[in-house]
Parts: C-alpha cells; sequence; structure tokens
C-alpha cells in the first residue's frame, strides 16, 4: 500500500468495488486494499456491503461488525449491511446468531418494516430455516401483522426448497385458522410441490380452484402441470397445457420442454422423448445441457458417442458433469468396459477429469476386480497432482511374488471395498440383492 500512495493514485468508487469483487477468495488482500481505499476516502456503500459480505464468507464476523460500527458511528443507515450479516450467519449454519442479529436493527434505530422482516424470514428459508423463520412470523404477529406475504415464502420453503408436503398442507391449513386467503403466488407454490410428489390429482384440483378464484395461472404453474402429467404418462394433455400457454401469450422455454423429457427419458421412452426434442426444435428453442444429461442417463453406448457429438455441434458441452454422468450410469450398469471407452471419447471433447472422476472410475474398477487397469489410472491420477485418500490404502508397493500393488480390496455396506481376505472382492447386503 506504500506503493500506492507513492504513486498518488486515487481510483474511483467503481474501480475499487471491481477490484475488491476480483478478491474476493483472497479475503486478506481485499480487506487490506478496502482499509487503504477507505483512507484515501474513495469507498461508496456497494463496496462497504461487498467487504461485509466477504468477511461474512470467511466467517471473520468481528472483522465485518467492525466495519458496521464504523458504519453507525458515521450516522450512515446500516440495515443493508445488517440484512448481509444475517444471510451470511444463515449461510454458516447459525440460525441462532442471524435472529439475534435482525433483532439488533431495533437497537440500532432502525425499527425494521414489513418489507425487512420478509427479507429476513426469505433468508431464513433460502438457507433451509424454515421452521425458524414460521416460528419468528408467528411469535411476532403483533408487532408485524400477518399477510399473505408472509405465509407465501414460509410456504415456498416447504414446497421448493425442501418438498416437504405434509408441512406444505400444514401451513396452508394455518392461513385458514389465520383468516389469510391464498392468492396466486401460494396456489403457484402448493401445485409446485404436489407436482413435485407427482400427485396429478391434487395438481389439477387446484390448478381448477386457482382460476375459479379469479386467479391467473403463469408459467411456473403450466410447467408443473406439464411435468406431473408427463410423469403420469398423459402427454398428450401435457402437450395440451403448451398449445393452451401459448394461446394465453406465455412463451414454453427450455425448462418447460425438459419438464417433459426428463420424466420420459427416466422411464425409458426414448422415442417420446425425442419427439418432445423434435417439438422443442420446432419451436427455435436450444436444447440445453440439461436437455442431453436426461438422454444420456438412458441410451446405450453408440448412442451415447452420438448426443456427446450433438452436445459439441450445438455448443453445450460435454462439460465435467457429463462425464461424471456417463461414468457413473456405466459402473451402475456393471459395464465397466464401457465406462473406460467414455474415458477414451471424452478426451476428445478436451474435457480435463478432475478427483471426482478418477475417484469413481477406480473405485469402480477395484470393485469389478479389474485391477491392472484401476493400478494404471491410480498412476496416472497421482501423475496428475490429484490424490483421494481413500483410494491409498488399496494401493500399496509390489509383493515379493509381482502380483501388482492392489492389496485387500475391501466394501463396506455403502458400497466401498471392504476387507476381506487377500486379493478377494465380496459384496455387501445391499450389492448382493
Amino acid at each position: 500500500m506504500l506503493f500506492l500512495d507513492e504513486c498518488g493514485v486515487k481510483p474511483n468508487h467503481d474501480l475499487v468495488f471491481l477490484v475488491i469483487w476480483e478478491l474476493r477468495d483472497q479475503w486478506k488482500l481485499a480487506y487490506l486494499l478496502f482499509r487503504w481505499c477507505e483512507k484515501c476516502k474513495c469507498l461508496d456503500e456497494n463496496t462497504w456491503c461487498l467487504m461485509i459480505w466477504i468477511l461474512g464468507n470467511r466467517a471473520k464476523f468481528s472483522s465485518a461488525w467492525s466495519l458496521i460500527r464504523d458504519r453507525i458511528q458515521m450516522s450512515t443507515n446500516v440495515q443493508e449491511a445488517v440484512l448481509i450479516m444475517i444471510d451470511r450467519y444463515a449461510a454458516a449454519n447459525n440460525s441462532g446468531k442471524a435472529i439475534q442479529t435482525f433483532q439488533i436493527l431495533e437497537k440500532c434505530s432502525m425499527s425494521p418494516d414489513q418489507r425487512t422482516l420478509l427479507t429476513f424470514l426469505n433468508i431464513l428459508c433460502k438457507h433451509g430455516f424454515i421452521e425458524e423463520a414460521e416460528e419468528f412470523m408467528l411469535v411476532n404477529k403483533k408487532l408485524f401483522p400477518l399477510e399473505v406475504d408472509g405465509f407465501n415464502i414460509i410456504l415456498n420453503g416447504w414446497c421448493n426448497i425442501v418438498v416437504d408436503i405434509f408441512e406444505a398442507k400444514r401451513i396452508w391449513r394455518e392461513m385458514s385458522k389465520c383468516c389469510i386467503e391464498p392468492n396466486g403466488t401460494s396456489y403457484a407454490h402448493m401445485i409446485s410441490c404436489f407436482s413435485k410428489v407427482r400427485n396429478l390429482f391434487d395438481s389439477l384440483r387446484l390448478y381448477d380452484e386457482m382460476q375459479k378464484r379469479g386467479w391467473v395461472p403463469g408459467l411456473e404453474v403450466y410447467n408443473a402441470l406439464i411435468y406431473v402429467l408427463t410423469c403420469e404418462n398423459c402427454v398428450k394433455e401435457a402437450l395440451k397445457i403448451i398449445d393452451k400457454m401459448k394461446h394465453m401469450g406465455l412463451r414454453p422455454d427450455s425448462s418447460t420442454y425438459n419438464l417433459m423429457v426428463c420424466p420420459l427419458c427416466e422411464s425409458s421412452m426414448l422415442g417420446e422423448a425425442r419427439s418432445i426434442l423434435a417439438l422443442m426444435e420446432e419451436d427455435n428453442i436450444s436444447p440445453t445441457i440439461e436437455t442431453y444429461h436426461a438422454f444420456l442417463a438412458s441410451v446405450s453406448l453408440e448412442a451415447t458417442v452420438e448426443v456427446l457429438n450433438t452436445m459439441r455441434k450445438a455448443g453445450v458441452g460435454p462439460n465435467r458433469g457429463t462425464l461424471l454422468l456417463v461414468l457413473d450410469r456405466f459402473m451402475k450398469l456393471k459395464q465397466p468396459e464401457n465406462a473406460l471407452k467414455m474415458w477414451v471419447e471424452m478426451k476428445q471433447y478436451e474435457v480435463v477429469p478432475e478427483s471426482a472422476h478418477y475417484s469413481l472410475l477406480v473405485g469402480g474398477l477395484l470393485e469389478h476386480r479389474l485391477f491392472s487397469k484401476a493400478r494404471e489410472l491410480y498412476a496416472e491420477m497421482k501423475s496428475n497432482g490429484i490424490d483421494d485418500p481413500s483410494l491409498q490404502k488399496f494401493f500399496q508397493p509390489t509383493g515379493s511374488r509381482g502380483q501388482g500393488d492392489v492389496s485387500n480390496p475391501e466394501h463396506t455396506r455403502k458400497g466401498k471395498l471392504v476387507k476381506h481376505g487377500r486379493h478377494k472382492v465380496v459384496r455387501s447386503e445391499k450389492y448382493r440383492r
């Protein structure tokens, strides 16, 4: 920083923000630069909030609070900064601190309003603290009167974040007890949840009830119906929903068609899935990597190569996630030879394997007693600077008989290898069935 002082550099607010953002993974450097810029008086509120977020990400909460105290002494509104702290506490799995921090707002002479409460509830639910959010809302109903928006945030947590239909139904009943009338958003959340658990009857029932009460379904509702109809083998009815969407001026997107392609591929209805893919392309909607991954989870080795070529031509992969999906599938099908073929094939697509790929492939080869190939790939893995401690114990120096370096392969009940004699592999009960 002495060098910067001597150069007489005084960057503008935007440049400071961008540089600190680039240093977000190196919090010490970011903090050092922040303090220098503070001395130069070239910080705005956005940069202060960014620095607090970076410190919170690294669990440096004391340092973050020191910045907030500095802002309070400057008679500056710190509500946004406090909400960031709440979000970081929740992300760190500390809901108690998050709730305490919200209560600090009053002590800072910033009485939180209904909008701030909704933001707080949304933060808790986003990080999985749905019960805590609901309890806080109900306990503080005298200070913050119960409204449909608050219930919708809790409902969204149970319906779309956790997907617990029983809790979602309970909140729906609780709304009725509190004389809170559900709105279009409430219905959308519930229909989405019923769809995800493949409950066609209740999805359609709420859809009809929603329309009778004057709420206009949006893209989320129609997508949910398309998915559950396809899952229940009502493909024609799902296509009719797409036609209805177009008639109403709602444009189906890639997500809409993927909600048909994915369950069809899961059910091995590849012909129907290809027909949907053709309709998708007719509507000038480009397939996404999710679309192709759905096919890869179901097709043969030859068809896998075809899908990979199509992905490359379309410019949507394949990527490391694709390789992991393909390797995992062939190993589960007990086809290690095909997994090895795809390992070689992927190099043509410039996919660089990571630790997860090597671990999956080497572990699968050991499981199928292909010790020589497993040893070869493990050596390649080590030469690339990658190691997996869980595999180390299976590779030991060559014995006096020169029988390779795989010693005492194992299997556990979770599908990993367990010690059972010398050079023998047995399966747990799970794998005998």
